[in-house]
């Protein structure tokens, strides 16, 4: 066991999920060229390019001044990016909904479509304030004066 873990690393049971993930990944993959491959492959080199050409540039230029605008810096900033990277998938994912730009949705599952920008704002907010509830708990534990040893 020592000498597996010497050459690989890790546990063997790392190297086997890690062979099933890799597994479940090809399937996946597999099943979804299957249908449109041209198209496929289209759409990921148009995200990675979108990605890497638009988005990284942005969020790269957020970041640096949210650094600078924060106070304390260095870890108060993660209580910033947290929240705003958990809003920004949210969106990322359910965009047609949250924007209303499906017409059909009502009709498909009976459920009204203008509901998701409101609840996707209360999450949003919700996600900062317990972020910064985090942050004030941290401060204040922080700032405490450390007891003695003697009481």
């Amino acid at each position: 066991m020592t000498r597996f873990r010497r050459w690989y690393g890790a546990s063997p049971l790392h190297l086997l999920l890690l062979l099933a993930s890799f597994a479940l990944a090809c399937y996946a993959g597999v099943r979804l060229l299957k249908g449109d491959a041209p198209g496929v492959a289209l759409w990921f080199v148009g995200a990675a390019l979108l990605h890497d050409l638009v988005l990284l540039p942005l969020y790269a230029v957020a970041d640096r001044a949210v650094q600078r605008l924060a106070p304390g810096g260095g870890p108060a900033v993660n209580h910033l990016r947290v929240p705003a990277f958990l809003s920004g998938l949210l969106l990322l994912v359910w965009w047609p909904l949250i924007l209303r730009r499906v017409g059909h949705y009502t009709a498909a599952t009976a459920l009204p479509a203008d509901v998701f920008l409101g609840r996707w704002l209360l999450i949003t907010a919700g996600l900062f304030i317990a972020s910064a509830a985090v942050l004030l708990l941290r401060m204040w534990h922080g700032s405490r004066p450390a007891r003695s040893a003697a009481n």
